[in-house]
């Protein structure tokens, strides 16, 4: 009895690499964003003005907290960290305090170096000062009290030293517009609502 041989289906030879589905062609279409964002110049305000002094530090004013408000009860509470700079506007030479939050850049201190300013050792540091001052942070000027504190010492009496030979600087500027003292810091006090406003522009539409 014969048996015949069942056919084989032919053989198929497989492109190298072992597969056999079709190669897909790589798409070369482009597309355009459908908002086209313009790069916006930001100024920060100081433009105009040039570093003195700027150091790296640590801010704490004395104030009631959210949760005192109303109460009388204050203490010191932090600010932000960021670098403390003087500034000098290259017009009309005035200076002034400022400081950033480094993370965020809102503005944490603005104030003219009025010479009537006293920094005071703060109780039980020797790398921190206090002073008062009338400050322009929050959009309007309000009398705060701050403590700046330092890595050390030594950065700390850096820091007075320029401050107050700020302050000298910014007596001699006053004294060619008013004799100091004879207008009871009228003069002063003008220069501090003119500084406070340098570098509110950016930070009004941030806030």
């Amino acid at each position: 009895m014969s048996t015949e041989e069942e056919p084989k289906p032919a053989a198929t030879e497989k492109p190298a690499g072992g597969s056999d589905e079709p190669k897909e062609d790589e798409s070369t279409a482009q597309f355009e964003p459908v908002v086209k964002l313009e790069e916006v110049d930001v100024k920060s305000g100081e433009e105009d003005e040039e570093v003195v002094y700027g150091i790296r530090s640590k801010l704490f004013i004395f104030g009631e907290t959210l949760l005192d408000v109303g109460t009388g009860n204050k203490s010191w509470k932090e600010r932000g960290i960021g670098e403390a700079k003087i500034l000098r506007h290259k017009e009309h030479q005035r200076l002034r305090l400022l400081m950033r939050q480094e993370k965020t850049m809102k503005v944490i201190a603005n104030h003219a170096l009025d010479p009537r300013i006293k920094l005071e050792p703060n109780v039980g540091s020797d790398r921190s000062w206090v002073w008062s001052a009338f400050d322009f942070a929050e959009g309007e000027l309000s009398e705060t009290v701050f403590a700046l504190r330092f890595a050390d010492s030594e950065i700390a009496r850096t820091f007075k030293k320029h401050f107050e030979e700020a302050q000298a600087e910014m007596e001699k500027l006053l004294a060619g517009e008013d004799k100091p003292g004879e207008d009871g810091g009228k003069a002063a006090d003008e220069a501090a609502e003119a500084l406070a406003g340098l570098s509110t522009k950016d930070e009004e539409k941030a806030q």
